[in-house]
């Protein structure tokens, strides 16, 4: 089954980004996927989302739901029918939605973690946090600013914009297969965060993360985006699952 195509509103998009060491994806990522990397470096990272008026294609706006969304992603490449694809491949995802959590799988594209969060946004300054029913918790507190980081592996705003904007496909893994989805953004603007603080247990898992493997990269804000969520078809799972 393809999840069914959604619309809504972006109200609020942060997206927290990582440069990690190579190897340490290529033992993580199950198959299909590999790392995309940017100068040696692959990026991961994670997305806190909210979204309002999120209903099926063709329904009343008036009927749509609204949450407070996390998701961890890792930018990723594949082969798909001898072409070479890109995205992000999505291992975990968290909402504040009973509805996202029950729904995952069918409506939504991988298992949903009930997750309780906490928002304060007010003068272009952000704390958010959630923690999860499994105990993963993740926090952040950013502010606006038109300063680049220069530690950036990237060059510049437009080439982070770019990277993202040409990795609008995610998969998350479901049982046998991942499930897909495409975001249609029908407007595209990117802004950058100054982090004063940002805590992930996922990646700070010295398990899956050795110490020393994850380093920083740049907090991104996007505002006010209409778009559309595409249900792709699934690719089925082969080797090296988690």
């Amino acid at each position: 089954m393809i999840i069914p195509n959604i619309k809504g509103i972006i109200d609020r998009r942060i997206l927290i980004n990582f440069q990690v060491d190579k190897e340490v994806l290529e033992s993580y990522l199950p198959d299909p996927f590999k790392p995309k990397l940017i100068n040696g470096k692959g990026i991961a990272g994670i997305c806190l989302i909210r979204l309002k008026e999120i209903r099926p294609f063709g329904l009343p706006k008036q009927i749509g739901l609204s949450s407070e969304n996390g998701a961890h992603r890792i930018a990723v490449e594949w082969i798909e029918n001898g072409e070479l694809k890109e995205g992000v491949y999505i291992p975990r995802r968290d909402t504040s939605s009973k509805l996202n959590a029950m729904a995952g799988g069918t409506i939504f594209p991988g298992v949903h973690h009930l997750a309780e969060f906490s928002v304060e946004e007010a003068e272009g300054k952000y704390k958010v946090a959630f923690h999860s029913d499994d105990k993963t918790s993740l926090s952040i507190v950013a502010k606006e600013t038109p300063e680049w980081n220069k530690k950036s592996i990237f060059n510049s705003l437009e080439s982070v914009s770019d990277f993202f904007k040409n990795g609008s496909v995610g998969y998350s893994p479901d049982k046998n297969t991942f499930e897909g989805l495409e975001l249609k953004a029908h407007n595209w603007n990117l802004s950058l965060l100054e982090v004063d603080k940002v805590h992930s247990s996922f990646f700070e898992d010295q398990s899956i993360f050795p110490k020393g493997s994850v380093k920083f990269d740049n907090a991104l804000l996007m505002k006010d985006i209409e778009h559309e969520w595409i249900g792709l078809k699934r690719i089925k799972r082969t080797k090296n699952t988690l």
